[in-house]
């Protein structure tokens, strides 16, 4: 995790997701770039694809910030980014794209007061950027993140990237738990005799990562609250997740990705 992004915007929440980016880098020893990405708030700008006077203001604003908390954690290698306007549609696309050239991607989750990004802003980038995406509850305070991780493993395709994606930091955890969710991707019982025996702690004790492992049990429609419960009886710091897509974002209860993302209480690393 040489090359860090973290999404800067005037919002009353990016100093606590920015001060988790500035400990990350710090930490890895790497770059730090702040995007500015924000939604114009005067609408005749936003359709001539222009700034207005209070967007560049709050992005000035927004980079003296970033500059300030970043010098004063001896933190010397930054970077500054900006888009050009604040139109929605160009917000969604860019903050995606410039993600992409990043190791780890930090964001806001939404925050439905302040309106200032596209309600789903952070779960566009995290099912098209392809990177590991970080995201920061809009309450609470994080002094630490990544000390305590659960992850949420399942076999699937998008829990094996995050966990490999995670591997950084949990290389560095105190203590790292195994929430086993199987579903779909657990084998059956009559197969388990003619196929190799897996286990994700054994490999991860391959890579020098010490893990506990528990299952949580239960219907589908309640192991997605289970896990947001299960994380404060741990004191977790960070949980670890797959993100689906379209498959995976019904918005009934326990659907799984957009239900973390609407309720998680700690931060959440996802990748798809």
């Amino acid at each position: 995790m040489k090359d860090i992004l973290v999404h800067i915007d005037d919002g009353e929440r990016c100093t606590a997701r920015l001060d988790v980016a500035i400990d990350l880098a710090k930490r890895f020893g790497g770059r730090l770039t702040g995007l500015f990405a924000r939604v114009e708030s005067h609408k005749p700008s936003a359709i001539a694809n222009k700034a207005s006077p209070s967007l560049i203001a709050a992005r000035d604003a927004a980079k003296m910030l970033f500059e300030t908390r970043a010098k004063a954690a001896g933190l010397d290698n930054i970077r500054w980014w900006q888009l050009s306007h604040g139109e929605p549609g160009h917000v969604l696309a860019e903050t995606m794209f410039v993600a992409r050239y990043a190791d780890l991607v930090v964001m806001g989750q939404y925050e439905p007061k302040s309106k200032l990004v596209p309600e789903d802003l952070a779960e566009h980038t995290i099912l098209n950027c392809g990177r590991p995406v970080l995201v920061v509850p809009h309450t609470g305070v994080f002094p630490t993140v990544g000390e305590r991780i659960a992850v949420a493993w399942n076999a699937g395709k998008e829990a094996v990237r995050a966990l490999n994606d995670a591997k950084p930091l949990m290389a560095t955890a105190k203590s790292v738990t195994i929430l086993s969710l199987h579903g779909t991707h657990e084998r059956s019982a009559s197969s388990m005799a003619e196929v190799p025996h897996v286990d994700v702690m054994d490999h991860l004790a391959a890579c020098g990562i010490k893990a506990e492992g528990e299952r949580l049990a239960g219907e589908h429609i309640g192991k997605m609250d289970m896990l947001l419960s299960r994380l404060c009886d741990l004191g977790a710091d960070l949980v670890v997740m797959g993100a689906h897509g379209q498959y995976g974002l019904s918005l009934k209860r326990g659907s799984g990705t957009r239900y973390v993302l609407a309720h998680m209480t700690v931060p959440v690393l996802m990748s798809n």
